[in-house]
């Protein structure tokens, strides 16, 4: 789930963090993939309100699956 500061939460296979980071940076200026927990694969990409449909829709299209989360309390 994404929040108003544009941050969408994801959870991915540990294996595929790496190559999810590399497909996000090839579309430069729309986010930046930060690991949470690279144990359980929670990543945060870090956007702004107006990249947030475009990086849901590049995300919609990964060749992996994908689970959108909610933001976790701090």
């Amino acid at each position: 789930m994404q929040n108003d500061s544009g941050n969408i939460w994801l959870r991915v296979d540990p294996a595929h963090i790496d190559l999810l980071n590399k497909l996000i940076e090839g579309y430069e200026h729309l986010g930046v993939l930060s690991t949470v927990d690279r144990h359980t694969g929670l990543v945060v990409i870090r956007g702004t309100a107006d990249t947030r449909q475009d990086l849901l829709h590049i995300l919609s299209s990964m060749p992996f699956k994908i689970s959108i989360q909610n933001e976790p309390a701090e």
